[in-house]
């Protein structure tokens, strides 16, 4: 369990307990490799985005490995929760374990650890939409597969609950342009999930003080950024005794909020705060 666990009970909402690794268990996909040049930031550290992309990576590796990447083969993500419990630093080698957390017909939660070999931790947990690609909606996941993923969760009635807020112009710390580039756009013709988190690291570098504690991440993805659009971060601060909005549970602690706009769209938020 990470150290969030240690703290709190609760089981959904912004700072839930992330489901414990059930290892060893047979229907946790386990791999292993190298931590790339490309991923890590100045100092060494393997940067959120850089995290991400292992995420993605190592869920279309096991949808390869169980048969199911033709049958499946469009997932949309509409929350990523990572903690960066300590830095994975260096030229590591990174363990990634993968597992599902909670399903539905049409969803599922899906945990990732991912452990360096020099003691680095970063847990994660995304909720996954599947997808039909002609209809761009929300298609019902095969029974078998379901079968599959219901082998580590118990959890067979997941719904979706948002846990962020968009913040207002009005009372924005800051509001910043961050251009879209060519090389942002994936498959659906969107900028890709791993680029939301390069705001991530965008907003550290101005805030290093964040990373001296385990400090959890949230993105939840409202509408898709396409090429062409004029995207802006509205940065917001919430102080310890105003964040009870974000749970009872977090109103001793100051929670910041980054929300993705376009125009008056919102298109997603993510918060940042110390475990």
């Amino acid at each position: 369990m990470t150290m969030a666990g240690t703290a709190q009970n609760s089981t959904t909402g912004l700072n839930k307990v992330m489901m414990p690794v059930p290892d060893p268990h047979p229907d946790v996909f386990d791999r292993e490799w190298p931590l790339r040049m490309a991923d890590v930031d100045r100092s060494g550290r393997l940067r959120f985005d850089g995290a991400c992309r292992h995420i993605q990576d190592v869920g279309q590796d096991q949808l390869r490995e169980m048969g199911y990447e033709d049958v499946h083969p469009a997932w949309i993500v509409r929350r990523t929760m990572i903690d960066l419990i300590q830095p994975i630093e260096g030229s590591d080698i990174l363990r990634m374990r993968r597992w599902c957390s909670g399903t539905s017909n049409r969803w599922c939660e899906m945990r990732v650890r991912i452990d360096g070999r020099k003691g680095g931790l970063m847990e994660s947990e995304a909720f996954w939409i599947h997808i039909n690609r002609e209809t761009q909606g929300p298609s019902r996941i095969s029974d078998d597969f379901l079968s599959g993923l219901r082998r580590t969760t118990d959890e067979s009635r997941l719904r979706w609950k948002s846990y962020l807020k968009a913040g207002s112009r009005e009372e924005a710390a800051e509001i910043r342009e961050y251009p879209v580039r060519v090389s942002d756009i994936d498959l659906f013709d969107h900028m890709n999930n791993s680029v939301y988190w390069t705001v991530i690291e965008d907003y550290l570098y101005s805030h290093p003080e964040l990373l001296e504690k385990p400090l959890r991440v949230t993105i939840e993805h409202d509408a898709a950024v396409a090429l062409g659009e004029k995207l802006e971060i509205l940065s917001h601060v919430h102080p310890a005794g105003s964040t009870d909005k974000f749970g009872e549970d977090l109103s001793d602690r100051t929670v910041r909020t980054l929300t993705y706009a376009v125009g008056d769209e919102t298109k997603a938020i993510a918060s940042l705060f110390s475990l």
